[in-house]
């Protein structure tokens, strides 16, 4: 069991029991409406969060996160949501480019 806080939602927190599935997976199922594009497989940035605190607790980068790193796409404290698996408590924020219009973001 681990908790996954967005600080920029209101410090909302979820309470994630499989930590086999992703970030985005675990995002979804508490109804929480995160921007991607192609179909959670690595191939774009917009599913992006920024770690905040427990970047400890996630999986090793994947390849494709990789390569967005060596590209410049992607710093050491983002990841992409659809790649990363939780493996402890971990605080995230959405970045100015994934947020949606329809969605109210705390400070």
């Amino acid at each position: 069991m681990a908790k996954l806080t967005i600080e920029n939602l209101f410090h909302r927190e979820l309470e994630v029991s499989d930590l086999s599935k992703s970030l985005l997976h675990h995002l979804h199922s508490h109804g929480v409406d995160w921007m991607h594009a192609c179909g959670a497989k690595g191939r774009c940035t917009t599913c992006k969060a920024i770690v905040v605190g427990g970047l400890q607790h996630l999986n090793a980068p994947t390849a494709p996160e990789l390569r967005y790193r060596q590209e410049g796409l992607l710093r050491e404290n983002e990841r992409l949501a659809c790649q990363t698996t939780l493996q402890g408590d971990v605080c995230i924020r959405v970045p100015e480019s994934g947020k949606l219009p329809h969605v109210q973001y705390s400070p």
